[in-house]
């Protein structure tokens, strides 16, 4: 076997080693968060009392769950073939090491039968010395020479190969029984989402048969929801005249600077929960004919969790509207973020907050089974911008 194809069969092992450890890495990570969402999903869940009122957000909740499920099942799959790929790589390494292995054995036990035959160091010495010249002599002693050490490169190499060989089928062993596992894994994963996906339609079935209660309960919702929105608008837009009269101080023009070069890296305006209500005009889930306006997201999180802010910056209102809790307004330069359906509120209007920090406790609704959700939006001035673009992914 030549020296270029072993580096040639070496190469190749590298690159395999390199590309699929790098993807398990990060297909690892990917499912090991991902089975950390579903199981937060999985808690709020079992918080949340299956009634009516509760059921629309434990749809969502659901929803969630079983969008979560098939991205881990899709990491599951590309996890799978990725392994059955580095299987393939190794399978051909090792027959292609095999036959040059048996090559070498055969070129080998040639050289023994050989150096058998003329194993008398007496027939060595008559064929050095028969040599015609003196420089014909030296010839055939230097061949004598280069033949052992040819027999021992070629041990060498025939120990090396084998080596390889042996590690290599080791590895293949252990990545079967990892493939079988992850099979496994994928399996019940699979199962777990068949159920969830019953679930998801005995959820959908209850609720299109309460069709008129679910109407009126949007009616009620939507009454005290734009009451917060007009309040908030109104609040927003008084501060954006008083603001266009005046420009903003060195330390503000700072803060929303820093805000704007920050997009898509904000923490959350909770430590945890899911978002179950986007941005902007869609359907409702249920009642297909009737479209949902929301200024920002809501976020559905765990009973007694706090909202806290994105950024540094300053409280510009708080208020309350009956019917629909309590709201904080805080402004970051140009930016405000806004957070409402609170039941406490732990700051005061003027109040200089930083990131992270706690502004008040988000409202837990009993009778709709502990529903807590934050309402929670970013205004440039009086622009609507989406939340999900601003904080992290």
């Amino acid at each position: 076997m030549s020296l270029k194809r072993i580096q040639f069969l070496f190469l190749v092992l590298l690159i395999c080693q390199f590309a699929s450890g790098q993807t398990v890495e990060e297909l690892e990570a990917q499912k090991r968060k991902t089975t950390q969402e579903i199981n937060y999903i999985t808690q709020l869940l079992e918080q949340t009392d299956n009634d009516s009122e509760a059921s629309l957000n434990r749809l969502e909740i659901i929803n969630q769950q079983i969008q979560l499920r098939q991205e881990l099942l899709s990491a599951f799959e590309t996890e799978i073939e990725g392994l059955q790929q580095s299987m393939n790589d190794n399978k051909f390494v090792v027959e292609s090491l095999t036959e040059d292995l048996n090559d070498l054995k055969s070129s080998y036990a040639k050289l023994v039968r050989q150096a058998y035959k003329n194993r008398d160091n007496y027939n060595q010495l008559i064929f050095i010395f028969s040599s015609e010249t003196f420089n014909q002599a030296y010839k055939r002693l230097l061949y004598l020479r280069q033949i052992t050490q040819y027999r021992k490169k070629q041990v060498e190499q025939i120990n090396a190969i084998k080596e390889i060989i042996d590690l290599k089928i080791i590895e293949l062993e252990k990545q079967q029984i990892q493939k079988t596992e992850l099979l496994l894994e994928q399996k019940e994963a699979y199962s777990l989402w068949s159920q969830e996906k019953q679930k998801q339609l005995q959820y959908i079935q209850k609720l299109q048969q309460k069709e008129k209660e679910l109407k009126k309960q949007l009616q009620h919702q939507q009454r005290i929801q734009r009451r917060i929105e007009k309040e908030i608008e109104r609040l927003i837009k008084e501060e954006a005249l008083i603001n266009a009269s005046k420009k903003l101080t060195p330390e503000m023009q700072l803060i929303s600077d820093n805000f704007e070069k920050n997009k898509g890296r904000f923490p959350w305006p909770t430590l945890h929960g899911i978002i179950t209500d986007h941005f902007g005009e869609h359907p409702h889930p249920i009642l297909k004919t009737i479209m949902i306006r929301n200024n920002g997201i809501d976020i559905t999180t765990t009973k007694g969790e706090e909202a806290r802010s994105i950024f540094n910056g300053t409280v510009s209102k708080v208020f309350a509207i009956p019917g629909g809790n309590k709201a904080i307004i805080v402004r970051h330069g140009d930016y405000i973020s806004v957070y409402s359906n609170l039941e406490e509120v732990y700051v005061q209007q003027g109040a200089n907050v930083e990131t992270k920090q706690v502004l008040g406790k988000i409202f837990s609704d009993q009778s709709a089974g502990n529903k807590t959700i934050l309402k929670f939006q970013v205004w440039k001035e009086n622009q609507k911008l989406d939340p999900e673009d601003w904080i992290a992914k």
